[in-house]
């Protein structure tokens, strides 16, 4: 941006750090050529930060709704124990 806009390191900086974390610019590139710069580098940048969560985070939340299912596993189970027992009592 600093190239296609002329803008300071700074803001061209700041604008592009907006668009990594999909925050939104603050500025409107006026070229047609920045806009198409801007919008790739969206493109990219956003998919790269999500890439990157799921390659770091991903184990975890793996695990995390590996362990919430056994436990609605074991749940459901203490449930249908429960619902046994009373039809059983309700038979007596």
């Amino acid at each position: 941006m600093h190239i296609l806009e002329g803008w300071s390191y700074v803001d061209s900086f700041y604008f592009v750090s907006l668009i990594a974390t999909a925050q939104g610019p603050t500025a409107i590139p006026k070229t047609d050529i920045a806009k198409i710069f801007a919008a790739l580098f969206a493109f990219v940048s956003v998919g790269a930060v999500l890439s990157s969560l799921v390659f770091v985070f991903g184990p975890a939340l793996g695990t995390l709704v590996k362990i919430g299912f056994e436990y609605a596993e074991k749940e459901e189970a203490k449930i249908e124990r429960g619902l046994k027992k009373g039809r059983e009592e309700k038979k007596d």
